[in-house]
């Protein structure tokens, strides 16, 4: 089983003690909390992309290319690149400089980011248009990657004549992509043609619920070069005690809960929202929180439900103040990682 560091980058006042970092503390707290991670024995890092919102993270290989030059074995990741919105041949280039200067240790999970189309609006599309978007840039990015002269055209971008990426990146042949998401077979079945991993989204609910989607996946996988692999999201904090973990983590989960589906809500009125449940979070939902033999059991169970290969867990939601986030890490590479491998 592997584990990798994931943020998304949300940017609270912390309802503990009611502090707020600065853009440029929470951008530091992120690298810093990467490098501590590979020290503690993680196996990668992943950031997610949000644009014009209250998340500070907007451009991914950035703060992923910090990070490679301060570690040497850690993968970066994304979670996710939103390549319905993006350039695809600016997407390839980025993501193989990245891959480039971390020495072939890229990781670009890409989704289409349909919960927020306020992202459509500012990039002039339509979000009726997503799938179509999505796939064909999908499509183009791995041609871009692993061909050395690409024709194409498509209604995403201009069309492009005979065209060699520069840099190729390091990872080749097989381009270090996932496909991000859950909420639809479409998804994938789209993983499963392409022989690509598939990253299952973050959420608060059941996770049961993606049963249907990884089986679909893994019934439909033929490629011959490549195995099925999926990864899943958990919302995580771990302390010596389980008292102490919850009591310290349920104000800042709550106001994260609460914070996100504000947002959501604003951009989707329809989105149907309710109050956290804390208990129903840590038992049934996608929440983790407890001692370190707690954390253990549970992602566990969590993983062997849905046949997970990569854990990626958020540790630095809801205000979390940096010297916890690094605590925690701390923990999890002294007494969790050492028993789930």
């Amino acid at each position: 089983m592997k584990m990798h560091l994931l943020t998304f980058g949300d940017h609270l006042q912390d309802p503990v003690t009611g502090h707020t970092t600065t853009v440029a503390e929470r951008h530091r707290g992120i690298i810093e909390s990467a490098v501590a991670a590979e020290s503690a024995g993680f196996d990668g890092v992943n950031i997610g992309e949000h644009h014009a919102g209250e998340f500070v993270s907007v451009s991914p290989p950035v703060t992923l290319a910090a990070i490679a030059e301060r570690t040497t074995d850690l993968r970066l990741g994304t979670a996710v690149t939103l390549l319905a919105n993006l350039d695809p041949l600016r997407a390839a280039e980025d993501y193989a400089v990245l891959d480039i200067i971390s020495g072939g240790r890229a990781e670009m999970v890409v989704g289409r980011g349909n919960l927020f189309p306020h992202t459509y609006e500012l990039f002039g599309q339509s979000l009726d248009d997503s799938r179509r978007l999505f796939e064909e840039n999908v499509e183009l990015v791995l041609r871009l990657w692993t061909e050395e002269s690409v024709t194409w055209s498509g209604s995403s971008r201009p069309t492009l004549h005979d065209v060699t990426l520069q840099p190729r990146p390091l990872q080749r042949p097989h381009p270090p992509l996932w496909i991000g998401g859950g909420g639809s077979p479409e998804t994938a079945q789209l993983a499963a043609r392409l022989g690509l991993p598939l990253a299952l989204p973050s959420g608060f609910s059941e996770p049961g619920r993606f049963k249907p989607v990884v089986k679909a996946y893994k019934d439909a996988f033929t490629s011959t070069t490549s195995q099925p692999t999926i990864g899943a999201c958990w919302h995580v904090h771990v302390a010596k005690t389980t008292q102490q973990a919850r009591e310290r983590w349920e104000p800042r989960f709550r106001a994260y809960h609460n914070w996100f589906g504000e947002i959501v809500k604003r951009q989707n009125p329809s989105f149907s929202t309710s109050d956290l449940d804390f208990e129903w979070s840590l038992t049934e939902g996608s929440a983790i929180a407890g001692s370190p033999e707690e954390v253990i059991d549970r992602l566990g169970r969590l993983s062997a439900a849905l046949e997970v290969d990569t854990n990626l867990i958020y540790l630095d939601s809801g205000g979390m103040p940096q010297a916890e986030t690094l605590d925690m890490i701390e923990l999890i590479g002294q007494e969790v990682l050492p028993k789930l491998r």
